[in-house]
């Protein structure tokens, strides 16, 4: 069996790779590999699922959002699921740079869809965030509230993705499943991500910035758990049996919360990097940034109902994973 994962070059798209080839599957990874952060970072990952799987993982650079790069790339490729992790990630960039965001992932996920459709896909399962939660301020967020006051226009276009996706499965009674990830972190993470940024700045000497003047809650979910989700997603397509599904709909389209199920403070997750790094941080307190929420808490009761899944690793143990692989990543 072979999955198509979009994104694999980044970093949750990385690990689904590893995991579904490491269980004895074949992986087609797609991804442009553009340079909204480190180019090498992505390439080093690819060569890393390279040489741990060797042949069961073919790799071509092409942009989803590119129709016709898209059919080419796919052309005489045989998959049965796709996982399209792929996209323009980022809430701040998204106010620098919106074309972007429409570009790869309105554009690119309706591109997704018409292929999955055409190839009568068994099941697309793709990525979509917490960030459509928005303005909400009831906690934990939850898959049956409403998400109508985006804060950024990130997530404006991830819940374009869910209503473009809820349509497809209407029409066209395509399977699908929409993932809300919630803080992911991890070994091969993003250097755009604040776990990430504060690690370099401590180990370099120099202050951390803290938004939101350090009063502020995340749901950190360590990418194992990640990915044990979207392996249980992919492996159990919605049933198409008029029943409502998590997120309310009556066709094949289900959404899940992917969190940890735990909302932290900032401050407490410093501390762990200040303590992996065996030094200690000096924090600019910063007020918040537009696009930002001050909370994240995810309700995994719907995805845990239905495909058991239950997340495992703590902040405590993740965090220190995180910062041991990015001092032997970068040699410090």
């Amino acid at each position: 069996m072979t999955v198509l994962v979009t994104g694999a070059a980044g970093f949750i798209g990385y690990h689904l790779a590893d995991r579904l080839l490491a269980r004895g599957e074949r992986v087609f990874g797609l991804d442009n590999v553009n340079d909204y952060y480190s180019v090498k970072l992505k390439r080093d990952r690819i060569g890393e699922l390279r040489a741990r799987h060797g042949d069961a993982f073919r790799f071509i650079e092409a942009d989803f959002a590119d129709a016709a790069a898209l059919r080419d790339a796919t052309m005489g490729e045989e998959f049965d699921r796709i996982a399209h992790l792929g996209a323009q990630a980022g809430v701040r960039y998204s106010i620098e740079n919106p074309h972007a965001y429409v570009q790869s992932n309105l554009v690119g996920h309706l591109n997704l869809l018409e292929l999955a459709r055409h190839r009568g896909s068994a099941h697309l399962v793709y990525a979509s965030s917490s960030s459509v939660y928005g303005g909400n301020d009831t906690l934990p967020f939850r898959v049956e509230d409403r998400v109508d006051h985006p804060l950024s226009l990130y997530a404006a276009t991830k819940k374009a993705d869910e209503l473009m996706s809820e349509t497809y499965a209407h029409l066209y009674r395509l399977p699908q499943t929409g993932l809300r990830f919630f803080t992911v972190y991890g070994p091969w993470g993003r250097p755009d991500m604040a776990m990430w940024l504060f690690t370099k700045a401590i180990l370099e000497g120099r202050p951390i910035e803290v938004f939101g003047e350090g009063d502020m809650r995340r749901d950190f979910t360590f990418i194992d758990d990640i990915v044990s989700g979207i392996v249980a997603c992919l492996d159990n397509p919605p049933p198409d049996d008029g029943q409502e599904k998590a997120g309310g709909s009556k066709g094949p389209h289900r959404l899940y919360n992917i969190g940890n199920n735990r909302s932290e403070e900032l401050t407490r997750m410093i501390g762990l990097i200040e303590q992996a790094c065996g030094r200690p941080a000096v924090r600019n307190l910063m007020p918040m940034q537009p696009g930002d929420v001050r909370d994240t808490y995810a309700d995994i009761s719907a995805i845990s109902r239905d495909l058991g899944f239950r997340p495992t690793t703590s902040i405590d143990v993740g965090v220190p994973r995180f910062v041991d692989w990015y001092r032997a990543y970068h040699g410090v």
